[in-house]
């Protein structure tokens, strides 16, 4: 049974971008608490997860330290979801909430996805440390977490 996974890019002071995936189904959740049945189970499931990404905020900043790599790996766990982080040279942070897929998968999705973050990020429309509204890069991310995470 796959679980909802939890993608947060945060930058300086705030989240940037915010993608709830849920990889049992081949659609993707809009909003949080949303998308699922279960109404109230499901929006206070979202606040912990939302809780757990925040929480580990401070261990990545910790672990920035012990090592050279972009992927910093897992870097709390929970119950019997993981937070799992990559950090871009700039020190923006790619988080992302799972319960427990391999590690070379994960690699590859935040590969992927940084990818598609420089190219944003060299848009001349983009501002750097502002919130990603494009509706493209939504699209690339939720089908990288379908095609990865599933």
């Amino acid at each position: 049974m796959s679980s909802p996974v939890l993608f947060v890019i945060v930058g300086r002071n705030e989240p940037l971008f915010e993608a709830e995936i849920d990889t049992a189904h081949s659609s993707a959740i809009d909003s949080p608490g949303g998308g699922g049945g279960g109404g109230q189970q499901s929006e206070l499931s979202t606040r912990q997860n939302y809780f757990v990404l925040h929480s580990a905020l401070d261990l990545v900043e910790k672990s920035a330290w012990t090592t050279n790599s972009m992927y910093l790996r897992v870097v709390d766990k929970v119950n019997q979801q993981q937070v799992s982080t990559f950090l871009t040279a700039a020190n923006v942070k790619f988080m992302l909430l799972h319960g427990g897929k391999g590690e070379d998968v994960i690699k590859n999705f935040f590969n992927e996805v940084y990818g598609y973050y420089v190219k944003l990020s060299m848009n001349p429309f983009y501002k750097y440390d502002t919130p990603i509204t494009s509706k493209a890069f939504d699209a690339r991310v939720r089908a990288a977490a379908r095609a990865y995470l599933s």
